[in-house]
């Protein structure tokens, strides 16, 4: 009995000490990655993603300052996720990954690569306009019980602009500094804030680089990604932290719907054909449905800012936009954006007419390299303005210049480093006053012929209120910051665009 005792205690004592030791077992991370939701589009299957090619951000110009953030702050090597974050052993990876020769990951402009942008050359007569087939499994967004709004074309008109009132956005910029004003002025990709190579959540070296440089607001995109839950804290962190140290931040994605999602392709929100389709069906109630249905979910994640809708005019079959575009009729597309704008914005998510004034004409890719397009400003008030100016009519938040050069301007300027372009026709002849923020100066058109430095200067001197994801932020600010100081930029010019963004994040209730 007295030895079965003594068995009886060996042998809980090893199963005890057996149990301490698997408390402290590390448990290894898996490789093995999520299932990317496979969403039916328009008229095709979106395959699975695949890894785009890295900007090069090389320019023909001298750039004042090539150090990156990641240099200045000093990238940790290595970068385990937050505790609360740890996925199980089956789970996928959260990762902060540092750059690969210290430089930051410059993702590409669509999700999925293969099958967004480019050129969509007609095959057999198909102009890109097509609507889907009823059998495939895109779910259209609901139609809105809501009466339509004029749909006629809007003239070109400067509309009054009342007084605004002081208020919380203009005590806020009086006690600003210069450095955290010009900040204000440019939205980046995590990557290109941090010099991380992947970013999936806000860490102390996040934090360090956004107090050293407090931007405005953040892209995202589809590598951000990973999981419901992630998505919702990282941006929940970001937004958190930028409050506590001043304004919030606007956080944005492109989710136009149909190929052109991040969202819906990467964590299986609820998914809506191309453009086409609805600009054929010209509903305005339907369409709003389709702004409602996105804003719903990007709000719900946290996002502020949509980089939809799409308010080119299909003009040429050669466009590098294809069926991201409603119509070729301008009526259609003023109709159509504006339901759009009105559906995201009553989700409180802020919509952007994007490329003005219009890529729809252009035969090449803005991505890549310089696109001019031959349209003058007779045609383009016949045609593109028209339908710009349904969507600003309809209170879009948000207009994207595009890269183009437009010949009617006059200039042989890229559109966002155009002041006639900026002020001159979207300012004077649409009326709009609301931010105007550039394409991605990260693309082509910019960085083969202007550094960063010089195409942020060239853009504020223009009118452009939001600069995106400039090839090098550190030089970028740096630059806008010089001008300032020797007097080619006034500070009342960076204060004038300051104030737009403060008082649209009073409006968004994150100042």
């Amino acid at each position: 009995m007295k030895n079965k005792r003594h068995n009886r205690i060996m042998a809980l004592s090893l199963a005890v000490a057996a149990m301490l030791a698997g408390c402290g077992h590390e448990v290894q991370n898996s490789e093995e990655k999520p299932t990317s939701a496979v969403t039916v589009t328009g008229s095709e299957k979106a395959t699975s993603p695949q890894k785009t090619t890295a900007a090069s951000g090389k320019t023909t110009k001298p750039e004042t300052s090539t150090t990156s953030l990641a240099e200045e702050s000093s990238v940790p090597a290595t970068s385990a996720a937050p505790a609360d974050t740890t996925q199980a052993e089956e789970g996928p990876v959260l990762t902060n990954a540092p750059a690969a020769d210290n430089r930051p990951y410059s993702p590409g402009i669509e999700n999925p690569p293969e099958t967004g942008g480019g050129n969509t050359q007609p095959s057999g007569g198909h102009s890109g306009n097509t609507p889907p087939s009823t059998t495939k499994k895109t779910t259209a967004a609901t139609k809105a019980t809501r009466a339509a709004t004029k749909t006629t074309p809007a003239t070109t008109t400067k509309a009054a602009v009342k007084p605004a009132k002081p208020t919380n956005a203009d005590d806020m910029l009086k006690n600003m500094t210069l450095h955290e004003k010009v900040c204000q002025m440019f939205m980046a990709a995590p990557e290109g804030l941090t010099g991380y190579g992947s970013f999936n959540y806000a860490d102390d070296h996040t934090y360090s680089c956004y107090d050293s440089y407090p931007i405005g607001g953040y892209i995202f995109f589809a590598n951000n990604l990973v999981t419901s839950d992630q998505t919702r804290k990282m941006l929940s962190d970001l937004q958190s932290h930028a409050r506590a140290k001043g304004p919030g931040v606007f956080l944005a994605t492109d989710e136009e719907g149909g190929r052109i999602t991040r969202v819906s392709y990467k964590l299986g929100a609820p998914a809506v054909y191309d453009m086409s389709y609805y600009g054929s069906l010209n509903d305005y109630d339907t369409s709003f449905g389709v702004g409602s249905t996105i804003g719903t979910y990007l709000a719900d994640y946290g996002f502020n800012v949509d980089f939809a809708p799409v308010a080119d005019v299909n003009l040429n079959p050669y466009n590098e936009l294809g069926n991201r575009i409603f119509s070729s009729d301008p009526a259609v597309v003023a109709s159509m954006s504006g339901a759009v704008v009105d559906g995201l914005q009553s989700a409180g998510v802020c919509g952007t007419l994007k490329h003005f004034p219009g890529l729809g004409a252009g035969g090449s890719n803005t991505h890549y390299g310089t696109v001019v397009m031959d349209r003058s400003y007779e045609q383009l008030s016949s045609a593109e303005f028209i339908a710009f100016k349904g969507g600003i009519d309809a209170g879009a938040e948000f207009v994207m210049l595009g890269h183009q050069v437009v010949t009617g301007a006059g200039d042989n300027m890229p559109a966002d480093l155009s002041k006639v372009v900026v002020t001159d026709w979207l300012r004077g002849d649409l009326g709009f006053d609301g931010i105007a923020i550039t394409d991605a100066q990260a693309m082509g058109a910019i960085v083969n012929v202007y550094g960063s430095s010089e195409a942020a200067v060239l853009s504020v001197e223009a009118g452009i209120d939001i600069i995106l994801m400039p090839a090098d932020l550190k030089a970028a600010v740096s630059g806008v910051e010089q001008a300032v100081s020797s007097g080619r930029i006034s500070e009342s010019r960076i204060d004038e665009s300051v104030l737009r963004i403060l008082r649209q994040k009073e409006k968004l209730g994150i100042l």
